[in-house]
């Protein structure tokens, strides 16, 4: 979520109100606090200041939005997650895009480059004293705005109404990348498993160098025993990206192994009335445990701190009968459980 510089000052609003002392320094005052508010991160006490310039400027007139984007964008960096989603929604409601001209003109005398508003600026055309008349036009910020609104809505679990949101933003700006995420990330909030993965698989046609993606594929494929060989080289592929992904490591490790619980409970099931049944089971278990070692050492490696990691290196030492290996996890075990107490 970006973070605006806030160093505006209400620019035409001394023209405006030149003739009302007291809005003007009502203004004047409550942009102040809101600025420095913002810029001391103090997000809870800016995002009313805003909204409290952008009313007295409605109630004289001019409805300048800017202001409860301002607002909106404070609430969400105070983490006042629904105060934001309303004031993001009404934008994207009204058609707000950001885009704002700036008139400029320079003194002669000083050489001094001043702001004016749009009738002043006509005005001073006529003006010998001035000259270098310019305008300026703002880049629109809408993306932005769906770009945010779908992450607060998604952040507050609301998967449905951020898809709504989402697919509103990608018919104005089908390439936007960030959007087409948060739509991954939606369907599966939502539920749609299915066209989650279908996302996660367009991205990655798009950006095959996304080890967060091919993680989250993976996850996906690890979840059904048709496609499981899938999460393995998805996995894989993460790790090739980023070789400290320890997540990834993790689960190449128990996607590698299976549900060992239920192997363990057929091989004891099988050890008195069939012990060659038992015998095969309890060796294709050690060569599954073998193919997971290295992924086991990759994860231990890449987050020597885990117990999760050092426990299951210990586990499948033990099954491949590396005893000084079982040892020294042992003693690694022993360790990180006393630190974490």
């Amino acid at each position: 979520m970006k973070k605006l510089i806030l160093g505006m000052a209400i620019v035409a609003s001394a023209f405006v109100f030149g003739q009302k002392g007291d809005v003007n320094a009502q203004l004047q005052t409550a942009n102040k606090a809101a600025m420095d508010a913002y810029n001391a991160k103090n997000y809870a006490a800016a995002a009313p200041k805003f909204v409290e310039v952008y009313d007295l400027l409605k109630a004289n007139g001019q409805d300048n939005k800017i202001y409860m984007y301002y607002a909106g964008l404070s609430h969400a960096l105070a983490n006042e997650n629904d105060a934001a989603i309303k004031i993001y929604t009404d934008l994207i409601d009204s058609g707000f895009t950001g885009v704002e001209t700036t008139y400029t003109a320079k003194e002669k005398k000083t050489g001094q480059v001043v702001n004016l508003d749009k009738a002043t600026w006509e005005l001073m055309k006529k003006n010998s004293d001035y000259s270098d008349f310019k305008t300026e036009q703002t880049k629109s910020i809408e993306p932005d705005l769906y770009e945010t609104l779908s992450t607060l809505l998604l952040n507050a679990k609301k998967g449905n109404e951020a898809l709504v949101i989402i697919e509103k933003g990608l018919a104005k700006y089908p390439n936007n990348a960030k959007l087409k995420e948060a739509q991954s990330t939606a369907y599966l909030q939502s539920g749609n498993t299915d066209k989650f993965v279908s996302g996660l698989k367009e991205q990655l046609a798009k950006n095959p160098n996304d080890a967060t993606n091919w993680y989250n594929l993976g996850v996906m494929q690890a979840k059904s025993p048709a496609t499981v060989n899938d999460a393995i080289e998805s996995f894989k592929k993460a790790i090739e990206l980023k070789p400290d992904f320890s997540d990834a490591y993790q689960n190449l490790v128990y996607t590698t192994i299976g549900d060992d619980g239920k192997v363990v409970g057929e091989i004891n099931a099988l050890r008195k009335d069939k012990p060659d049944e038992a015998s095969k089971l309890i060796d294709a278990r050690r060569e599954r445990f073998g193919k997971a070692l290295p992924y086991a050492e990759g994860w231990y490696k890449a987050n020597p701190k885990s117990l999760d990691a050092v426990t299951a290196l210990k586990e499948i030492y033990i099954v491949t009968k590396n005893m000084d290996k079982v040892k020294e996890m042992k003693a690694k075990e022993a360790e990180l459980s006393s630190a974490a107490k």
